[in-house]
């Protein structure tokens, strides 16, 4: 379900895009130091724009050193290091994780759903003892979401409303806020950014549900019949879903031009208003529309 948010590459300044970098390492050697290096494999890249959305309401740049690490080990790279977000959202990405094998083990049993949650049983069990309330959040929310699967929703709002209320949460975590005065504004951009994540991966995914006979809002709201061609449905429905996925990029359009960004706006403003919506063309309308940068 994750990894959908990816920057606007060629429209980056060569100083952002080593920012944006910077970011990403800095996750995750956070997720190194503190779970070692199995879990690292976890990290997505919807991971920094959380983190570049909650630093972007403190004033202070981040403290960036060059370091080595195993994968690049010839050539030191930035790093954000000494940032509590990070440690956060380190926390957070594994957890996502983590209940995602966890529903992919739900639905197909899989031995590799299992061994990833055997790898990651660890680090959940600290993070869990750490961040009862988010747990308990995640418990929640996700309950609340398998239970609409098991009743074969067929709304996408109402399936997607779950996840977007827990992102929600996630990001408007108050010992991060520096301003009490954005947390609307963060829980607005939360929760628009868990409902365009919901439901860009029910899209991406129809086939390989339907395939699978695992539940998918989209197949049950728009009565997908076996005897129809799996991407005649896709072209049947791709410009309603589009329709939501847009509405909730100006969301949080909206919701952004209301924060006071001190710091990282070009890399925010390029992951919102351009990278997010040529990822939702390159879903729904198909690669030959859009070149997104797949690896850093």
């Amino acid at each position: 379900m994750f990894g959908y948010i990816l920057p606007e590459k060629p429209e980056l300044k060569i100083k952002e895009y080593e920012i944006f970098k910077a970011y990403y390492c800095g996750i995750c050697k956070s997720i190194r130091k503190k779970y070692g290096q199995l879990p690292r494999l976890t990290l997505n890249y919807d991971s920094i724009f959380f983190v570049l959305l909650i630093s972007c309401l403190d004033d202070k740049k981040p403290d960036i050193v060059k370091e080595r690490c195993v994968v690049h080990p010839f050539k030191k790279r930035n790093v954000v290091k000494n940032n509590k977000v990070i440690d956060y959202i380190s926390d957070i990405n594994v957890l996502l994780a983590y209940y995602n094998l966890k529903d992919n083990w739900n639905d197909d049993r899989s031995a590799v759903s299992a061994a990833g949650m055997i790898a990651l049983e660890s680090a959940y069990k600290k993070i869990k003892k750490k961040y009862e309330d988010i747990v308990m959040v995640f418990e929640t929310r996700l309950g609340e979401l398998d239970s609409l699967e098991k009743e074969k929703c067929n709304s996408m709002d109402m399936a997607a409303d779950s996840f977007a209320k827990l992102l929600e949460e996630v990001l408007a975590y108050k010992p991060l806020l520096v301003r009490p005065e954005d947390e609307k504004i963060i829980r607005w951009i939360g929760y628009n950014t868990g409902k365009w994540i919901y439901l860009i991966d029910a899209f991406d995914d129809i086939k390989k549900d339907i395939e699978s006979g695992a539940y998918n809002p989209l197949i049950y709201q728009y009565s997908y019949d076996n005897s129809e061609n799996i991407d005649e449905f896709k072209k049947r429905i791709r410009d309603k879903v589009y329709f939501n996925l847009t509405y909730c990029l100006s969301e949080i359009g909206k919701a952004y031009e209301l924060m006071d960004v001190k710091i990282n706006s070009g890399i925010i403003e390029n992951i919102i208003y351009m990278g997010m919506l040529r990822k939702t063309e390159q879903i729904l309308y198909g690669k030959e529309l859009c070149n997104v940068e797949k690896s850093i």
